[in-house]
């Protein structure tokens, strides 16, 4: 069967893993504004810029050839929880026909969860099953790794553009990886390549650091957020990112239920602001700003499709957050209407307010 998927995390790797069962993929394009503009046009006007973006994919990918889709779900108030029977809906009305198989929590779901994880693997065994997932989560993490590297020392390349380049190369001799041993080997190998990339000078007391928390799609995808990464390395500016697969995959699947996932380990810390997850990254989002700002965040940008219920929720905490960690907070609503020149400069001023909020604390710091 010809496969796609949502344009979201290394892609390469969900390529690999339905390869490894004998399936055709059409790999979804990189979203561009004809991805947007099929999304919108064909998407209810009240649902979030996620979705739209998702549904141009696939759209694209229909157009490509693809007969069926593997895709995840959502929980609580999050709307991502009905995203693949509208979107199946969708493409049925548009004449695409096509099965879609929904991973969703392994530990709510685990009949549903196995049923679709025994469909896509056709006749192969449960054994090879648990290689490959093992292998694939193997690549991830180590991507994640890597990528949480780059994010921190992108600013200073001497070359615009030299880790970009190096990361897609990096991504693609994972893909070639058969064993978890080759995994671990090449991923050391690529620690070396990252710290080989040639990179200016800079004063620590200068370094700027940023948290980049929000809805998942929006906080990971460039495409999704103006490439904000990228415009905050022209900055001169450090990016720790809250969202990695990895973490969702420990914490929404439990593939190791006596293990505890990342995110579950830092969730009490929001307790005090939020006592229970009311769906999507909410109660998440608030445990990693108060964890960014431990490890050195001098500012949070928080990303959120525009009208999306659970960020709003972290939304209209920010305030009393900011206060108590004694950083700026700064919100950034996204939705098709791009706003790329206005978001830029809110982004630049916001910038400007971290760095002097460092200077002057640096200046009251010193013994008089």
């Amino acid at each position: 069967m010809k496969l796609t998927f949502p344009y979201m995390g290394p892609i390469l790797v969900y390529k690999k893993l339905l390869e490894m069962f004998g399936h055709e993929v059409v790999m979804p394009l990189k979203p561009t504004q004809r991805t947007f503009d099929l999304g919108t046009k064909y998407s209810p006007e009240f649902l979030c810029f996620p979705f739209k973006c998702v549904m141009g994919t696939y759209i694209e990918a229909m157009e490509r050839g693809a007969e069926g889709v593997v895709t995840t779900g959502g929980d609580g108030s999050c709307r991502a929880g009905f995203y693949a029977e509208v979107h199946r809906r969708i493409l049925k009305s548009l004449g695409w026909d096509v099965p879609f198989y929904v991973f969703d929590s392994f530990k709510l779901h685990p009949r549903a969860f196995l049923a679709q994880l025994s469909e896509l693997k056709g006749a192969y065994s449960w054994t090879y099953l648990i290689k490959a997932i093992r292998l694939c989560y193997a690549i991830i993490a180590a991507l994640d790794r890597l990528q949480a590297r780059i994010r921190l020392l992108r600013p200073y390349e001497q070359h615009r553009g030299a880790f970009a380049r190096l990361w897609n190369e990096i991504q693609e001799k994972f893909y070639h990886c058969s064993s978890r041993r080759e995994v671990a080997e090449l991923e050391r190998a690529a620690g070396e390549w990252i710290a080989a990339v040639p990179r200016v000078a800079v004063d620590p007391a200068r370094t700027v650091r940023i948290g980049i928390v929000g809805e998942i799609y929006v906080a990971m995808e460039g495409h999704a957020n103006m490439e904000l990464e990228e415009f905050l390395a022209t900055l001169g500016v450090e990016v720790l990112n809250s969202q990695y697969i990895s973490h969702w995959l420990d914490h929404k699947l439990h593939f190791i239920p006596w293990k505890t996932s990342y995110i579950r380990s830092i969730l009490d810390r929001a307790t005090p602001y939020l006592k229970i997850g009311l769906g999507g990254h909410d109660k998440e989002n608030i445990a990693h700003m108060i964890t960014f700002r431990e490890h050195g965040a001098d500012g949070i940008i928080h990303l959120m499709p525009f009208a999306c219920l659970p960020e709003l929720v972290t939304q209209s905490i920010i305030p009393r957050i900011s206060k108590d960690l004694g950083i700026p907070i700064l919100s950034i609503a996204l939705d098709e209407q791009r706003g790329l020149a206005n978001n830029h400069t809110r982004i630049e001023a916001f910038i400007d307010l971290v760095r002097n909020t460092k200077k002057l604390r640096a200046g009251s710091a010193q013994p008089s």
